[in-house]
């Protein structure tokens, strides 16, 4: 049943057949329940799907010596889930889907499949996709992603100066949380291992946030100000999303595909180790760039950096992060307290 209020008064009761409310959470949640059936035809063509609600990904990994019969795996894969989609009243639109290789400099160079057919269309092979608001690039160098988040954020910075007069700090400050950190901090776990000039240029994004808070000038230091609005660099702030995520898959708080990516020594059979007694995780070995960057190395990794009052799963969340930031802040600025 739909309600809609106008001046005060509830017009009259229509009953809805279909759907669900606009914005409303079970929006998503059904959407995946009619199309549960999708996994399981992708699935049989050796493809993997990742779905969340109607953005879609299909991947699969290939030699490079094999990459047309990638293609042509792929394009079978997405004929069927057209058909699929064609008897479920859905559609594939094929202007909005994008291909792309991924993997490292030296191998894409040695691919030349520049399209690859899409239904009755052809897709041109792309350098960068968007997704779920992240812009991933063919070598995962990120780069797109922090042009972007820094080109949105001073935008934004351009706007706030000018009605930060007429607002109190207080005000300034939350605004600038709401249009700059948060832009800096969403899924900031992606950055870890990227190139240091990528963060500097982060970094500058939050320095003239701070600045701009706090009242600094440009020629004086910005590390008091930072530390007067308790905020953390760039840098400690990926490795306080990575460890909380550590921190929620070893407590059993994290989906299922982040949780068996983190495990105890002690957990893995090994109790006469050392380090078992030092709640530590396994951190597995890999044989690229991208596995060291991926979240089963780094999440291990930035949990075993921890000291280990820290490394306590029987902790609260809120308690650890609060304690985690407070351990950050101070390997932080501990050089320049006596400044």
């Amino acid at each position: 049943m739909d309600t809609v209020a106008y001046a005060g008064q509830l017009s009259t009761v229509q009953s809805v057949l279909y759907g669900v409310p606009r914005g409303s959470v079970l929006g998503p949640l059904l959407y995946v329940l009619y199309t549960a059936e999708l996994h399981q035809l992708v699935e049989r063509h050796g493809v993997n799907l990742h779905q969340y609600a109607d953005d879609c990904q299909l991947y699969l990994s290939t030699p490079v010596s094999d990459a047309a019969a990638a293609v042509n795996k792929l394009s079978a894969c997405l004929t069927d889930v057209n058909d699929w989609l064609s008897h479920s009243r859905l559609r594939l639109n094929a202007s909005k889907t994008h291909v792309m290789w991924l993997g490292s400099s030296q191998l894409l160079d040695k691919i030349d499949i520049r399209e690859v057919p899409v239904t009755s269309a052809r897709v041109t092979v792309s350098d960068t996709a968007r997704d779920l608001g992240v812009i991933i690039d063919s070598r995962l160098t990120m780069a797109d992603h922090v042009a972007a988040v820094c080109r949105s954020c001073y935008y934004q910075l351009r706007q706030l100066r000018s009605v930060a007069r007429s607002l109190s700090a207080e005000a300034v400050k939350a605004v600038v949380h709401a249009f700059i950190s948060s832009r800096l901090d969403y899924c900031n776990s992606l950055l870890t291992g990227v190139n240091d000039g990528l963060l500097r240029r982060l970094q500058s994004v939050q320095n003239a946030a701070a600045r701009l808070v706090t009242g600094t000038r440009r020629c004086e230091h910005i590390t008091p100000a930072l530390r007067q609005l308790h905020w953390l660099p760039v840098r400690q702030r990926i490795q306080y999303k990575l460890a909380s995520l550590a921190f929620r898959a070893l407590s059993g708080l994290a989906p299922d595909y982040l949780a068996g990516d983190c495990q105890l020594v002690a957990d893995s059979g090994r109790r006469s180790l050392r380090s078992a007694e030092r709640r530590v995780c396994t951190v597995p070995r890999q044989n690229s760039t991208f596995g060291d960057r991926s979240f089963a190395a780094a999440g291990p990794r930035a949990w075993n950096e921890l000291p280990f009052s820290l490394r306590d799963t029987g902790l609260l969340l809120t308690t650890f992060n609060a304690h985690l930031k407070t351990y950050l802040f101070s390997t932080v600025f501990e050089a320049t307290a006596h400044l």
